[in-house]
């Protein structure tokens, strides 16, 4: 039998590789763990969800989610009557923009022609009491009856009539004022 395994050399031979060896054991983690802070520490990293510790993230966050989007009235204040045009597109132009179930569309003079032959009171009591498919106040019993007319004056001078601008009369305001307390 051989002797072969029972010889035991190490890679080790000389005091010389002894001590490099041990030095290359305390020195390469040294070295290894002094540029990984380097690394960590050189440049400032901003890690997930820093952004989220500004004031402006921290306000919007803590905002009420109703202020979102929306305008509140005051209920106990007097009303503020809106223009014809804003009237006609928070209501009117949902048919009348695309001429749904038969109303006249926005502009067009053939069309509102014949309706504007009729006369201005004519126009209103049909706006303010609703004719055919369309419903009452367009469908808005919150609006005032100036609300309507001047809606009515918007659509119709647009389709080539020469109405007047209704007035709001005192006694309908302090009416308004009235209904509101």
């Amino acid at each position: 039998m051989s002797d072969a395994h029972d010889e035991h050399e190490s890679a080790i031979k000389t005091p010389k590789q002894l001590i490099v060896a041990v030095l290359a054991g305390f020195l390469v983690p040294i070295i290894a763990i002094v540029l990984l802070v380097q690394f960590v520490s050189n440049d400032k990293k901003v890690g997930a969800g820093s952004a989220a510790l500004t004031p402006e993230a921290i306000a919007s966050r803590i905002a009420p989610v109703a202020d979102e989007g929306f305008t509140f009235k005051d209920a106990s204040g007097p009303k503020q009557l809106q223009s014809g045009e804003a009237v006609y597109k928070m209501v009117c132009s949902a048919c009348h923009d695309s001429g749904a179930a038969g109303s006249p569309k926005f502009g067009d003079a053939a069309a509102w022609g014949p309706r504007i032959a009729q006369g201005y009171d004519t126009l209103l009591a049909h706006a303010l009491g609703g004719l055919r498919a369309m419903p009452a106040k367009g469908g808005n019993p919150d609006l005032d009856d100036v609300e309507v007319a001047r809606a009515v004056v918007h659509m119709a001078n647009a389709g080539g009539a020469k109405f007047k601008e209704p007035e709001v009369k005192p006694a309908a305001a302090a009416s308004a004022e009235a209904s509101a307390k």
